[in-house]
């Protein structure tokens, strides 16, 4: 399952023997870099202590430069509203680039100044940013640093508290009114004044009460209400200001909304203020979603506080439904900018991509079907094909870094790997901030339990001998490495979000807002191709083994599915060079997304610049169309996928099984553990893109596909009073598809689905109600919107103080204990110490776990001394579902 690099045979023993692994599913790593204990005492560190703000000072330094990372802490009893820091060094270092900040130089000054994002730190907070500098002579760290311009140390003004307001934004339908509460943050001496008045924006909003409010010593911290009042006309945001003598000012948007009455647009407001209120935990200091608010929480992410390329992708297009309903596009580019810092690798991070060889692009290592049968053996004598983006891509953009998403990271560094985006690799378990990290590496019934957790950029500081790399590669020679791996669906939901951002924002007469985005999401829809290929860029299609299945040129290994993942990385020893990029031979249905394909094609913004991605897009928006029509259950529901290669290893499968263009049907791509066609959240997640594909084209196949498959949902949902409701939750397969024939599509009559188990997941449930306000309007189909609206009233009930959420019962907890395949003879550790060794179970090297505060219960019932465990997730991709669902409800049907 894994591949690694083979330098032409005409480089020098010792580029050959710079080998490594190249991942198969979810790679990733940054830059190599001297270990914080050796740095701290070669170039010093410094901190400013007690007072106003401390500023802890750190590098990684490697002779010629270094990377200064920065930490404010606010010491004070008020929240910081926005923050310059400045200081000086005493040598020449000079400024390179700077991240989670705006940098400048000035002579032997530096200033740093707050984003949007990060510029609120709360007593007791911290906010990071970090750069890198070149020098020469000695490199002095600095000795005294100001925070608007306040030195670090020295004691605050006496008096210094603020005016507090909430919720900070507000949706007023026009003619109605808005309120929001004003308090103080400290208790005055005597009696204080506190005015709102608006001071930007909409006219048509108006202070209608509380414009004016007294507070005493005695009422101070108790909640004053602020009446905000929308005219009958107009629409758009305004800014209101809550100030008073001597204390830090609030600010409040309120918008009007245009339109009729929409309910669903005002519970669209208040659950995402809900989400992106800093006290309910969705978000890092960087401004990262979190998988979920809550710690211990395993599913794909092993950890609650760890992410996704889907979280991020979510977070854009959470933000783009934002600025269509308050004309506000500031955060839709935010959130973007977010992800391109901390969730696509950047130079630094894919640093020996020069090396790569197109005609050359990985050296093949055989998946197998269990832990145990790896790790792996590399194989030279197998033939592979060519990669033709490569050079198109270098050409078009000027570089050799792919613009990407990886797909996993460890937001608060719990593992202690310590690879910082932008910063050298092996930072360790002292390094803020999120991490690049990677899980799944060992076949399909390697499930979450099944991993061993592993940094993206190995330079042996963890692990064995070999860093964690012989745990899945068996090869004569192991080189330290960087590798990543993206998630297409996820980099396909962000294009997918910027396409209606366009839309909407071009309404407003707001494009030009975004025009910057716009342009990178073409750009990641360009790179998103190398999704569209076989791993190993062998033939697609009748590839039956891997001796004999040849390796490809030109489009010949294009399947143009969207498939599992796509990957590439390479050597950290650049004296040493290679590089390697994979594809992928599993599609899963589950991961397609015909609008982004529709999107790349259609609107002139997202075009990609290179000259063949358009062909490849058109082909690709047909064979995902087909795809779905093809893996069509006689029920309605959809089946699993496809595969070039049989098990992962281009075997010959059993005689009969149905093909689509030459690929093999397979009922649960890519893993069995569970199998990944059961899980029905695939069925709403992909559903959703093909109803606003067939909402936009009225595309006869999707139509046809979407009419079956929505009343075989229906006919399984019900929908009772007061909050009462199911979907389906786990799905059981039978039979196989026939044959593809795209003249003449066969009906499938032996394929089918059952539902065997209901659920209330809020999140699937959101993204099936965003799929079926889509048919509705598509269609005109009463009963799909009737019943998107009213699952959107049941999940209302569920609401509590942070979103949406409904009781889980986590019985796959017992597995805490599930020990893990560790290759006799190998022994290793994790950052923080734990063992990794034959006996060694999912708990045992992940200790941390034994310090969270639901450790108890789950403990307990691992150990069978207590009830399965159950919980209330709030998971953030599934309060963005939610969010998107009633926006999209109030944007079609306006009621």
């Amino acid at each position: 399952m894994r591949v690694r690099t083979r330098p032409p045979e005409d480089k020098p023993r010792t580029a050959r023997r710079r080998r490594g692994l190249r991942s198969l599913l979810l790679a990733g790593t940054a830059a190599l870099a001297l270990p914080l204990s050796m740095t701290a005492a070669l170039s010093g560190s410094a901190q400013a202590a007690a007072g106003e703000c401390s500023v802890d000072y750190s590098v990684n330094d490697w002779g010629s430069g270094f990377t200064a990372n920065l930490t404010i802490t606010n010491e004070s009893a008020q929240p910081i509203n926005g923050w310059t820091l400045t200081y000086a060094y005493s040598g020449n270092q000079q400024l390179s680039q700077g991240w989670n900040a705006t940098w400048s130089q000035s002579g032997q000054n530096v200033t740093v100044n707050s984003l949007d994002w990060n510029g609120t730190i709360a007593p007791g907070g911290t906010a990071s940013a970090g750069a890198n500098f070149t020098y020469s002579g000695t490199n002095t760290a600095p000795t005294s640093f100001a925070v608007n311009g306040v030195t670090c140390g020295e004691e605050p003004p006496a008096d210094d508290p603020a005016v507090l307001a909430s919720p900070s934004q507000l949706g007023i339908q026009p003619g109605q009114t808005g309120t929001f509460g004003v308090r103080l943050s400290a208790q005055p001496e005597s009696n204080v004044q506190v005015s709102v008045a608006r001071t930007a924006g909409n006219s048509n909003l108006t202070v209608s009460s509380g414009a004016s409010l007294t507070f005493t010593p005695a009422n101070w911290n108790t909640a004053q209400q602020v009446t905000i009042a929308a005219g009958q006309e107009g629409s758009g945001p305004a800014t209101f200001t809550v100030s008073a003598p001597g204390h830090e000012p609030a600010t409040v948007t309120a918008t009007q909304l245009s339109g009729a009455d929409s309910p669903h647009e005002e519970r669209f407001l208040e659950l995402y203020g809900q989400v992106m209120d800093p006290a309910n935990g969705y978000f890092s200091e960087e401004g990262i979603p979190y998988h979920a608010v809550e710690t211990l929480n395993v599913e794909a992410p092993d950890h609650g506080h760890e992410t996704t390329s889907e979280a991020y992708s979510y977070l854009i297009w959470l933000q783009a439904m934002y600025g269509k309903v308050t004309g506000d596009w500031g955060p839709f580019n935010e959130a973007w900018d977010v992800m391109e810092t901390y969730m696509i690798p950047g130079p630094v991070d894919q640093p020996t991509n020069s090396f790569y060889d197109p005609s050359s692009p990985a050296t093949y290592a055989a998946e197998h079907m269990d832990p145990s049968n790896y790790p792996s053996p590399i194989n030279g004598d197998i033939p592979v094909g060519q990669d033709p983006l490569a050079a198109e891509l270098s050409s078009t953009y000027g570089t050799d870094e792919i613009y990407g998403m990886h797909w996993l990271q460890d937001v608060d560094n719990v593992y202690g790997f310590g690879n910082a985006p932008g910063a050298p690799c092996a930072g360790g378990p002292d390094t803020p901030g999120p991490s690049f990290i990677n899980t799944f590496q060992r076949g399909p019934h390697e499930s979450v339990w099944r991993t061993v957790p592993h940094p993206s950029c190995d330079d042996f500081t963890y692990g064995g001998e070999n860093g964690f790399l012989d745990l899945f590669i068996d090869d004569d020679q192991y080189a330290e490495q960087w590798r990543y791996t993206a998630a297409p669906d996820a980099d396909a939901r962000a294009v997918q979000a910027a396409f209606w951002a366009n839309r909407w924002a071009s309404e407003q007469g707001n494009q030009g807002q975004i025009a910057g985005t716009l342009d990178k999401a073409a750009k990641m829809g360009d790179y998103l191709r190398y999704a569209m290929f076989d791993k190993y860029f062998k033939q697609a299609g009748d590839c039956t083994s891997a001796a004999s299945c040849p390796g490809a040129t030109g489009r010949g290994s294009a399947h143009y599915l969207l498939s599992w993942y796509y990957s590439w990385g390479g050597a950290l020893d650049a004296d040493a060079g290679w590089a390697w990029r994979i594809g992928s031979s599993h599609s899963h249905f589950g991961y397609q997304n015909p609008m982004t394909a529709h999107a790349l094609l259609t609107d002139p913004d997202l075009a990609p610049a290179s000259p063949t991605a358009r062909a490849d897009w058109e082909n690709s928006l047909q064979r995902q169309v087909e795809l779905y029509r093809w893996l069509q259950s006689a029920d309605g529901g959809i089946a699993g996928g496809v595969t070039n290669s049989w098990e992962g290893s281009y075997q010959n499968p059993p005689a009969g099984t149905a093909t689509f263009y030459g690929m093999f049907y397979d009922e649960a791509p890519v893993y069995r553990d569970p199998p990944s066609n059961q899980w029905f959240g695939m069925q709403a997640w992909s559903m959703q893109r093909l109803a606003e594909y067939y909402y936009e084209t009225g595309d006869a196949m999707a139509g046809e596909v979407m009419d079956k498959w929505a009343a075989w949902v229906m006919s399984e949902v019900t929908i009772g009073d007061n909050g009462d409701f199911q979907i389906p939750a786990t799905l059981s397969w039978s039979g196989q598809p026939d044959n593809w024939n795209p003249a003449n599509p066969g009906s499938n009559s032996g394929l089918r689905v059952t539902v065997t188990d209901y659920s209330q997941d809020v999140g699937v449930t959101g993204s099936l109600a965003n799929a079926l306000a889509f048919y509705a309007a598509a269609s005109g189909n009463e009963q799909a919107k009737d019943m998107a609206a009213g699952l959107l009233d049941a999940m209302w009930y569920h609401q509590d103080d942070l979103g949406i959420a409904t009781t889980e019962t986590r019985t796959d907890y017992e597995r805490f204990n599930e020990e893990l395949y560790i290759p006799p003879g190998w022994s290793g550790t994790m950052p923080n110490g734990d063992v990794i060794e034959p006996g060694a179970t999912f708990s045992s090297i992940r200790s941390f776990y034994q310090n969270d505060p639901d450790w108890a219960q789950v403990s307990a019932y691992a150990n069978g001394t207590g009830p399965a465990p159950t919980f209330e997730y709030h998971r953030f991709w599934a309060q963005a579902d939610i969010a998107l669902a009633l926006g999209t409800y109030a944007d079609l049907f306006g009621e």
